[in-house]
């Protein structure tokens, strides 16, 4: 109140009660009552006589706006009320959460991928294997015909005993590479 400690205040009643004396004291305390009851009142009725002013006019409008801006303000300009609830690391925690739970994902999906693409190439080999496998098979089991003599013309009969005369072809096996000579190494004698 107005800056005064309590020992101030003390002080004052004590020079107060001995200037105007004990007799007087009540009813000058009562006037200043009365003053301060006089000066409060005059406050208000000018305080509401400017406040009806104003909404006449359409201040409170205005001032509600700027009311409005403060407050807006004064959050942005208090710090404390926007980390009041912060708890340190709390943030680090759930983001090094959330990039784990996403590289797991990540490689979840990357080894699946990767499991599909063997299993393909898997596919595709077996296919190609057995594709190589169907022709040989073929040649080993299927019977050589033989055309029906009397179905032939004479002209094919004649051409079939040249056949005959002909030596016989090779067979149709690859031969195996003759091994190849090792070249002697430098610095040895042989």
């Amino acid at each position: 109140m107005f800056g005064l400690g309590w020992a101030e205040i003390l002080v004052a009643a004590v020079v107060g009660l001995i200037v105007i004396g004990p007799k007087e004291l009540p009813g000058v305390f009562r006037k200043i009552g009365q003053f301060v009851g006089k000066a409060k009142a005059m406050a208000r009725d000018f305080s509401r006589a400017m406040n009806d002013a104003a909404d006449d006019a359409g201040v409170k409008d205005a001032m509600d706006s700027v009311n409005s801006l403060k407050d807006g303000v004064r959050s942005v300009s208090d710090p404390t009320t926007k980390w009041k609830d912060f708890v340190p690391g709390s943030e680090i925690g759930k983001l090094s959460e959330e990039r784990a739970e996403k590289a797991k994902k990540m490689h979840d999906a990357m080894a699946e991928r990767a499991q599909q693409r063997l299993d393909a190439e898997k596919v595709t080999k077996a296919a190609a294997a057995q594709e190589t496998q169907k022709p040989a098979a073929a040649k080993k089991t299927a019977p050589a015909k033989k055309p029906a003599a009397a179905k032939k013309p004479a002209a094919a009969k004649k051409s079939a005993a040249a056949k005959k005369s002909a030596p016989a072809k090779k067979s149709a096996m690859p031969k195996k590479p003759a091994a190849k000579k090792a070249a002697p190494k430098p610095g040895k004698e042989t």
